[in-house]
């Protein structure tokens, strides 16, 4: 009986309160005059009003990000399942799946819904998410790489690392003084132009790398080892050219682009001799992990203000983090899960609408694809494999190495986007390049596959 009592006492409060809004909202109806858009009658009115709303709010740049994401999203993880299914690194899937939500297929073949989904005016939004997603992706790419690894293996991974640089760097300078007169844009001049192409030439995917080893057990094994500290000083010295040719870019010439290498070198040393020794004192205080995201913010924002890149800036934060391994792993696995999982993708979505593979359309385009291509891989395959073999290694873990430091990935495409956002590149540069990249890092299983099989000497 209770209960009955407070059902009816509500129901009347209620009905008590309704009625004191309504003849509120009629009493107030005085103070409106005959323009104002707001009507009290009929359905019709109060659907059309609706549906203008619907209108309004799907075309809002906050509800056009948030569709935008979750298709992207969606087909990423598709595309991303798909290619481990066939044995490719899930990367591979995720970049393709990009690209063909841009312009190369969904915007040919269903060019209305291309132009609602991605319009111009939307790109911006998009694209700052997606750098955010790689600065902290580079972040997680600096505390992955293994310090202990470089001292104990310094010998022999430096020696291989250096040429596996140089001999394809030296390939993609030569390859851009050809391509530089139709490709090249002048107001940026050869040299940026010639010393990218040569970075984009001798970059390895150190993160794809890395997981390639794991889900092939080479962790264990000697040559997989030297692997991950050839790409690991290969990540650094590409980084650090990489940063050379930005500040080269930035300052329009050789002399200009000095006091911002000179800043980015006092950075790292005093990072290294001032802040990594701090963190370690501290790493067991209980903030210490939104310490370590102002360090990366602080950095990141510092390297971009002297004309760097916030990414070389997210990637040495993540260098000297404390060495603990249980809080790298968890710091690891908070930052990942964000960044792979939900930015990344837009990375990979905003770098597909870049890359417009009808712009290789005459056999004139295609041939010079095919040359970047061979000089990519002759260049990091047959350069690490040669020097390898200079330092006593034999045949097959000569090819081993060569084609797991071929590996491009998505470094290549951080790399690419830099150049085709400073002006470097043009945008069917850029696509052959991507379409390389793609290429190089598919090759990878099955050159393992065919040197790895059983009874293969």
């Amino acid at each position: 009986m209770k209960r009955y009592r407070n059902f009816l006492l509500f129901l009347l409060t209620g009905m008590i309160l309704l009625y004191v809004m309504y003849r509120t909202i009629m009493a107030g109806r005085s103070f409106d005059n005959n323009n104002t858009k707001t009507t009290y009658q009929g359905v019709s009115n109060g659907f059309d009003s609706f549906s203008e709303s619907m209108t309004h709010g799907i075309n809002s740049p906050l509800a056009k990000l948030l569709l935008q994401m979750i298709v992207i999203i969606l087909v990423s993880r598709i595309f991303g399942a798909l290619f481990r299914e066939i044995h490719q690194p899930s990367v591979i899937g995720e970049v393709i799946a990009g690209i063909c939500l841009g312009p190369s297929l969904c915007g040919l073949i269903f060019p209305s819904f291309s132009s609602f989904l991605f319009p111009i005016d939307s790109l911006g939004h998009l694209q700052v998410l997606s750098q955010l997603g790689l600065v902290l992706f580079m972040f997680v790419v600096g505390m992955e790489l293994d310090l202990g690894i470089l001292r104990s293996g310094a010998g022999k991974a430096l020696g291989i690392s250096i040429a596996g640089i140089i001999f394809p760097f030296m390939l993609g300078m030569v390859l851009s003084y050809f391509l530089f007169r139709e490709y090249g844009n002048a107001r940026s001049g050869f040299l940026p132009f010639s010393l990218f192409i040569g970075v984009a030439m001798s970059i390895t995917a150190f993160p794809v790398l890395a997981r390639i080893i794991k889900e092939r057990k080479l962790g264990l094994t000697r040559i997989g080892n030297l692997a991950i500290a050839c790409a690991a000083f290969g990540d650094i010295t590409g980084w650090c050219i990489l940063a050379a040719v930005i500040s080269i870019a930035k300052a329009g010439s050789m002399v200009g682009a000095i006091f911002p290498l000179f800043m980015a070198i006092f950075y790292i040393i005093l990072m290294f001799l001032v802040v990594k020794p701090f963190l370690e004192r501290i790493s067991q205080d209980k903030n210490m992990l939104a310490i370590m995201f102002c360090v990366l913010l602080a950095s990141a924002a510092f390297t971009e203000l002297i004309g760097v890149h916030a990414l070389f800036g997210a990637f040495i934060a993540g260098a000297l983090a404390p060495s603990k391994k249980i809080f790298r792993l968890a710091l690891i696995e908070k930052t990942e899960y964000v960044s792979v999982t939900l930015l990344l993708p837009l990375f990979f979505a905003f770098s597909g609408l870049r890359t417009q593979i009808g712009l290789l359309s005459s056999s004139h385009s295609w041939l010079i694809f095919l040359l970047i291509l061979i000089a990519a891989i002759v260049g990091k395959l047959g350069g690490t494999f040669i020097a390898s073999r200079l330092v006593g290694e034999n045949s097959k873990d000569s090819l081993v190495l060569g084609a797991l430091l071929n590996t491009r990935g998505l470094m290549e495409l951080v790399v690419l986007n830099i150049g085709y956002d400073l002006g470097i590149i043009s945008q069917q540069i850029f696509t052959a390049l991507v379409l390389m990249a793609l290429l190089t890092t598919c090759m990878t299983g099955p050159i393992l596959n065919w040197l790895l099989r059983p009874g293969h000497e």
